[in-house]
């Protein structure tokens, strides 16, 4: 695959990165996304830390939560009993970009699971500019998909992931309730896919950033973060961070969320997802690559939905999981294959589990090199 957005998006989107060669380059800010975030949790009290851990700067606050308040003398009373037991308190502690960059390569060349060249076959077809995204016309009359070999789904974080997908109503408003059977199957993902190489990577690498003490408080912070419901609607527990990413919602008549390759090919070989266009295709020669793209499903419009392509499911919940986890609701930058990539993250701030943290709204790659 070969990028196809030209320097001049990085104007268009309002993100001059490109003065810096060495950082990538955003193909478009994606949609949707951030219109049921909130800037600051509307719950939190003004001088306290409870769901406010590790939140950026804001002189407006009378104390503060971040990595360096303790530096200026200004955390809020609760800091240490809220936020300082999960070791980011410290800017000793803080990951570099370095560190990011270097394990993102790490996780990257772990992914023995990914699709092999030959197990996947695009057809991009017809590239557009950001400006014609919004005009929902479909560029493309053959799918996206010309040939998976589904051989690929019989691994077992493969089949794992798939059991998950059907356990979610895709509008939001409506509240989710797991059968012991749904619930067991969140653990089953859990637990294949920490077999791995790549989950392996990623928690001793926070394991050595003193993010975590054991395997298993890692595993029961990524079931809550992923898993744990909370309420983008009106009814309560409607949605949650994997729901969202990786299965895709339904709200106030668009689609969010939906950042998944594997999803994608199968409500689309079920005739529920219809590809329109696509505004990016990555550098990289081999899979995982990543995709830009405009589609429908099943009536309802994606303006801009990025995807790895050729991803293993504990790739990218590594990624995400890693870019939450070390800048959680900013942009973070890493590298793969020797390219620049950025995920971007957001924080769901209306509530909290723990002490304090905060669950995954949501998480999706934002740019790249061209």
């Amino acid at each position: 695959m070969r990028a196809c957005v030209p320097l001049i998006v990085a104007l268009l989107c309002g993100l001059a990165w490109a003065e810096d060669p060495k950082e990538p380059e955003p193909f478009l800010e994606l949609e949707g996304e951030t219109e049921e975030v909130p800037a600051t949790n509307l719950y939190s009290a003004p001088d306290s830390c409870r769901g406010r851990c590790l939140e950026a700067f804001d002189k407006h606050h009378q104390c503060h939560c971040n990595a360096r308040c303790r530096d200026f003398g200004n955390c809020c009373e609760d800091f240490e009993s809220l936020c300082d037991h999960e070791g980011f308190s410290h800017s000793s502690d803080a990951i570099t970009k370095e560190e990011l960059q270097s394990i993102s390569e790490k996780i990257y060349r772990a992914d023995t699971n990914k699709a092999r060249k030959e197990d996947i076959i695009i057809n991009s077809q017809n590239c557009i500019s950001p400006s014609e995204t919004r005009d929902q016309v479909d560029h493309c009359p053959e799918p996206l998909f010309s040939y998976v070999n589904e051989e690929l789904f019989s691994k077992p974080t493969y089949a794992a992931f798939i059991n998950l997908l059907n356990n979610y109503q895709r509008a939001t408003g409506r509240g989710e309730h797991f059968s012991a059977q749904q619930l067991a199957e969140q653990d089953a993902f859990l637990r294949e896919v920490t077999k791995t190489a790549v989950m392996k990577e990623l928690y001793s690498f926070l394991r050595d950033q003193n993010r975590y003490s054991s395997e298993q408080e890692f595993v029961n912070d990524l079931k809550n973060m992923w898993f744990g419901l909370y309420s983008r609607g009106n009814d309560k527990g409607d949605s949650s961070g994997f729901e969202h990413v990786f299965s895709g919602e339904v709200k106030k008549g668009k689609v969010t969320g939906f950042h998944n390759w594997i999803r994608f090919y199968m409500q689309e070989k079920e005739g529920l997802v219809d590809y329109y266009s696509h505004i990016y295709d990555g550098p990289w020669d081999s899979y995982p690559d990543v995709l830009a793209m405009q589609f429908n499903w099943d009536g309802y419009y994606k303006e801009v939905g990025s995807a790895f392509i050729g991803s293993s499911p504990e790739f990218e919940f590594a990624l995400y999981s890693l870019c939450f986890i070390a800048r959680p609701g900013k942009m973070c930058q890493l590298s793969l294959g020797g390219y620049p990539l950025a995920i971007q993250t957001y924080t769901w701030d209306k509530s909290t589990y723990g002490n304090g943290k905060k669950y995954i709204a949501t998480a999706y790659v934002v740019s790249s090199t061209q």
